[in-house]
């Protein structure tokens, strides 16, 4: 037994000591793991979040798609061709470096960034027709699609858009309900595909050409839902006589358009007015944050200015608290914020201050009234004082 007890204080001192041991070394790794360059990433950080590398990357994936406009022409090409090199070379570079930055400031949480990997995306489509001409040369047949894959460089500006990326979050919140409208789709056609072939491809006056097979019939059904040139699918199967066509199409058309259709964009919008009002929510979210930051700012000077003044009167005899205040007031500028969100200022006290003063004039008028009153009995009274006087003496002459 005392051995048994012996071994389990043992098994229990033994752990603690290997945390001790190994919590030292841990702790080293990790603070030799830090980054020593903070004041260089917080430098990129700053420029990096900064308005103005914002309109700078705007300016430059906006030109570069005007460019690419100009570069479709091709007697502009022909004629800007050196222009066209230079400023290529310029736009990969910013791009570059853009990427650089970023991937400098975080490099872990970069590749966290679903907006980040869009971008590393475009870089390597960027460098695609590079790595294609040193590869299979000039007269590569598939050269013409990487260079068409290019124009995908405009969607640098989704990152820089903040209401852009709130429509791609709705879209995103849809997937869902929207891949359920989709199936719904899918399997109402898959029924009518099946019945359309039965009905106008089996027959010996069939229309072969879009009731022929399974998926011509759903080629044409596409073309019924959205409602495009279903006259003359209607008007080629009456020339076949065909007595229930056009039953089949008005019961399809008013399923498939109007109502699968319809939802669909019914839930499109649900979830873009629910995005757009989280959106404004942020917007003022981050205003009221931007506003107390101002005020805070506002009130730590006073205080400095205040505390500052509070010690040179310390420091110095002053005759009077006026001449502190005076000197207060030249500190003050015209052109001063003044915080103004108080306790005094705000609607809610002066709204309570005035009903307080409206029952405070109800109050005083009562009063009144009451004083008016007890003057007006006052005065009866005085009034009836000389007649008991005289009725007293009247009876004191009676008396004797």
């Amino acid at each position: 037994m005392s051995q048994h007890f012996y071994h389990q204080n043992h098994t229990r001192v033994r752990p603690s000591s290997l945390f001790e041991d190994v919590s030292p070394l841990f702790y080293e790794t990790l603070w030799k793991s830090q980054r020593k360059d903070t004041q260089c990433q917080a430098f990129v950080k700053r420029v990096i979040m900064s308005r103005l590398f914002k309109i700078i990357m705007i300016s430059t994936v906006s030109t570069n798609a005007f460019f690419m406009v100009l570069w479709t022409d091709y007697k502009t090409r022909y004629n800007l061709f050196r222009l066209f090199e230079v400023s290529e070379l310029i736009f990969v570079s910013i791009y570059s470096s853009e990427f650089c930055m970023k991937l400098y400031v975080d490099p872990i949480n970069y590749w966290k960034d679903g907006y980040n990997l869009l971008d590393v995306i475009i870089i390597i489509i960027i460098f695609i027709p590079y790595s294609l001409r040193k590869i299979k040369g000039k007269h590569y047949p598939y050269l013409n699609i990487a260079d068409g894959v290019q124009s995908l460089r405009i969607l640098k500006l989704i990152p820089y858009s903040r209401g852009i990326r709130t429509l791609i979050s709705a879209m995103g919140q849809t997937a869902c309900t929207v891949a359920s409208v989709l199936v719904l789709l899918f399997v109402l056609m898959y029924v009518f595909a099946v019945l359309g072939f039965c009905l106008f491809g089996v027959p010996e006056s069939a229309d072969l050409n879009n009731w022929g097979n399974l998926a011509l019939a759903f080629f044409t059904l596409f073309s019924l839902a959205t409602v495009d040139g279903w006259t003359d699918l209607q008007q080629q199967l009456d020339a076949r006589n065909f007595t229930l066509s056009r039953s089949f199409t008005i019961i399809f058309i008013l399923l498939a358009s109007f109502v699968f259709l319809s939802m669909f964009v019914g839930v499109m919008i649900i979830h873009t007015q629910d995005s757009v009002k989280k959106f404004e929510r942020e917007l003022m979210l981050e205003r009221h944050m931007t506003l107390m930051e101002e005020k805070h700012v506002i009130l730590k000077w006073q205080q400095e200015e205040v505390s500052k003044l509070m010690q040179t009167q310390k420091n110095v005899d002053h005759k009077s608290s006026t001449e502190l205040v005076e000197k207060f007031k030249k500190t003050l500028r015209h052109t001063d914020p003044m915080v103004l969100d108080d306790f005094g200022t705000s609607l809610p006290f002066i709204d309570v201050y005035l009903s307080t003063l409206d029952n405070q004039d109800a109050t005083i008028y009562k009063l009144q009234e009451l004083y008016y009153e007890i003057v007006h009995v006052l005065s009866l009274m005085l009034e009836d004082l000389p007649q008991r006087k005289q009725s007293q003496s009247l009876e004191k002459v009676e008396e004797k």
